[in-house]
């Protein structure tokens, strides 16, 4: 299966603290939504190419939980949050907290919507406690690692 590679839209939802993530896959829901709760396919494509990721604990199913660490040369980041809901093919709600930022809850909702040619579209909304929150988080550099996440969740979803 071939692929290309697409936009990944990044926006702050105006006077909301909210962000907006879309981006089409070459893949239907299904293939894309298992890239998301395969703890295996997760490590491929989850953040950006520079990082290691290790998987302390993933239970992507509702009511389950989830702790990461990402390494670089620099140093770790840690992440953890609980799935409040997980519904194939097209559904994950979860809660995400950088360990370095524990005071910045956020709650991530994630669609995929089926398209023409096999296709998906993944919309994932960001709430986050306040716009300092979500500014901050805007501001960490959080959108090369969404963008080179999607590129590399585009060749395993090719094969690759």
């Amino acid at each position: 299966m071939s692929t290309t590679t697409r936009e990944t839209s990044i926006e702050a939802v105006e006077g909301l603290p909210m962000v907006r993530i879309v981006r089409e896959f070459d893949a239907p829901p299904e293939r894309v939504f298992d890239a998301h709760v395969d703890v295996e396919k997760v490590k491929r494509w989850l953040g950006p190419r520079n990082l290691t990721m290790t998987v302390d604990r993933w239970d992507a199913t509702t009511g389950g939980a989830y702790r990461y660490t990402h390494t670089d040369g620099e140093g770790e980041y840690r992440f953890y949050g609980s799935f409040h809901e997980v519904r194939a093919p097209g559904r994950i709600v979860q809660t995400f907290t950088f360990e370095g930022f524990p005071d910045g809850v956020c709650l991530e909702t994630l669609t995929l919507t089926a398209l023409d040619g096999g296709r998906t579209r993944l919309v994932a909304t960001s709430t986050f406690e306040s716009f300092e929150a979500r500014d901050g988080m805007l501001a960490s550099g959080m959108e090369v690692g969404v963008r080179q996440g999607h590129e590399k969740l585009d060749e395993l979803l090719a094969g690759g």
